[in-house]
């Protein structure tokens, strides 16, 4: 099992998750676009290489997150455990304002403030 995060810990990271998100979310979509191009093209041999310059900056960043205890969970899709279930971000999300069960994953997410077992 890896760390629990409580709220404030999971956001004090989020600068870094958010500063090291952008830039790669950037440069995959620039890479998606030439792959596009490159494959309508029928340019094989650029194909693949765009095809393996996009999973190595993917698996990079996937890795920066774990170092930072996170979880991947989706392209751009960070988790930390609560304990409970998970605190949950997307980019590009301004801020770390959702939680989900263990069980129910990202579209069973909830503000919050609406966790189980949260007073208001």
């Amino acid at each position: 099992m890896g760390r629990i995060f409580t709220l404030d810990e999971a956001r004090a990271l989020m600068p870094q998750v958010k500063a090291t998100t952008e830039p790669v979310y950037t440069l995959a979509a620039s890479l998606a676009e030439e792959l596009s191009q490159a494959e309508d093209a029928k340019d094989e041999a650029r194909s693949e290489a765009l095809r393996e310059r996009l999973q190595v900056l993917v698996q990079s960043w996937q890795q920066s997150m774990q170092d930072l205890e996170a979880e991947v969970k989706g392209l751009w899709l960070v988790d930390f455990d609560s304990g409970d279930g998970y605190w949950c971000w997307a980019y590009p999300e301004e801020a770390l304002d959702h939680w989900h069960s263990y069980e129910g994953g990202f579209r069973s997410r909830v503000p919050v403030d609406q966790r189980p077992g949260v007073q208001a």
